[in-house]
């Protein structure tokens, strides 16, 4: 008897056909199959400063104090109530609007508002899944966090770079020239949400200040562009000063956004452990919010609930914000490592330039004119045969790439070695 095997196309749905293996997951395959790599791709966290000892601790003390066991029962499809309470107030606080322990009715509402999700990406995904039909646009920052620009390909969903001037500060005017663009291309209506990471974006590490947010929310409706916004703020609590996160208003608490559904995600693993895989959105518009948790619950019918009640219990006891602080200095010393042996390098004598940044796990190189640096390249080869990874800044951009841009990581490792895959990343530059 003959089998017949369906082809792709007659047994993948469009969503199916359009899949492809995330890059991350490429350039994880190569560190890991490559002995001696030194990589620079994968932003993971620091593995020696983990929370060892606070995780131990909140789990003795929830075993402890919870004799019905029920943190390793279901959880809710929004997240645990308490939880999402102390987000509210944490978030309400950063944004200056709210005293710990102050107006608990306006705290309670902006509980309701608030979902927590198995990492901040499903957050995102959900945001654009519920928005999107493929074809439409969403606009995004330039250059971009590459993996949701590879979640939009996925949905069949077009990345449009919001412009920047060549300081890499948002150019409204352009931005207007462009939204012209689309309209009279009979587009407009098919740009259905605005995406940017506000503080130490990946890749580029930038913030972005109150001014660039303001003009971005008044040339867009101004252009009567009034679509749904979504800040990532990932990186938030990563800047290396304390009080960082409360230098400027997230989108939920600036008038200037007013009357635009919002929607702001964050994590509460990157501050904290990566592994625990916990994210949170917060939106102001009721049907938006409900269509996610509604497509949510097909996904999960409930972020683990396991993992919740110990970021909970580390959230109320102080060992978050101990572990923040320890993170917050072991970073800066990593990132000051990693620029020094740039620096001693040669790299800016070859005409390569980077931003310092202030906060989050990245450094964003942009290489001399002309150079190309993405994965087929021979700068990419040389790199290779130094033994040091890095991710290709071609990724990072929805749309006209640049081929001479870098984004190295030094969450992972240790001061040493990123020292030494500096160094190898600087002999890589002058053999090309």
């Amino acid at each position: 008897m003959t089998t017949i095997t369906p082809d792709k196309a007659s047994l993948l749905s469009s969503l199916g056909q359009r899949a492809r293996p995330p890059a991350i997951t490429v350039l994880m395959q190569m560190a890991l199959e490559t002995p001696g790599l030194l990589s620079l791709a994968a932003g993971f966290t620091d593995n020696a400063t983990l929370p060892l000892t606070a995780v131990g601790e909140a789990l003795r003390g929830m075993a402890e104090n919870a004799a019905d066991r029920e943190f390793l029962q279901y959880g809710t499809n929004a997240g645990r109530p308490r939880l999402r309470t102390v987000l509210a107030a944490r978030m309400l606080a950063q944004d200056g609007r709210f005293a710990l322990g102050a107006d608990p009715e306006e705290m309670r509402r902006w509980a309701d508002r608030l979902f927590v999700t198995n990492g901040s990406q499903q957050a995102l995904y959900l945001a654009v899944q519920t928005l999107c039909e493929p074809g439409d646009i969403v606009l995004v920052d330039r250059p971009s966090y590459f993996v949701f620009l590879e979640l939009l390909g996925g949905l069949g969903v077009e990345a449009k770079s919001l412009p920047v001037d060549a300081d890499g500060r948002l150019d409204f005017a352009a931005l207007r020239v462009l939204l012209a663009g689309l309209r009279a291309e009979g587009k407009r209506e098919r740009v259905k949400a605005v995406y940017f990471v506000s503080w130490f974006a990946n890749p580029s590490g930038r913030t972005l200040d109150a001014e660039e947010k303001r003009g971005l929310a008044e040339t867009l409706r101004a252009e009567d562009c009034v679509v749904p916004v979504i800040e990532d703020a990932a990186y938030r609590e990563l800047g290396y000063e304390a009080g960082a996160a409360e230098a400027q208003p997230g989108i939920l608490g600036d008038p200037a956004w007013d009357g635009f559904p919002r929607l702001y995600t964050s994590t509460l693993t990157k501050p904290f452990a990566t592994g625990l895989k916990v994210g949170y959105g917060a939106c102001d518009h009721d049907a938006w919010r409900a269509a996610m948790l509604h497509v949510k619950g097909h996904h999960d019918f409930g972020t683990g609930n396991f993992a919740q009640a110990l970021l909970e219990r580390a959230l109320i006891d102080g060992a978050f914000d101990a572990q923040l602080a320890v993170l917050r200095s072991a970073y800066r010393e990593k990132r000051d490592a990693l620029h020094a042996a740039l620096e001693a390098g040669g790299l800016l004598s070859r005409g390569w330039r980077w931003l310092v940044p202030e906060g989050g796990l990245y450094l964003w190189l942009e290489g001399p004119r002309g150079l190309d640096t993405g994965g087929e390249s021979a700068f990419f080869r040389a790199c290779l045969r130094e033994g040091v990874l890095y991710v290709p800044g071609e990724l990072c951009y929805g749309d006209e790439a640049p081929k001479h841009t870098v984004r190295l990581s030094f969450g992972v490792l240790a001061v040493e070695r990123l020292r030494e895959a500096g160094a190898r990343f600087c002999r890589a530059a002058a053999s090309v």
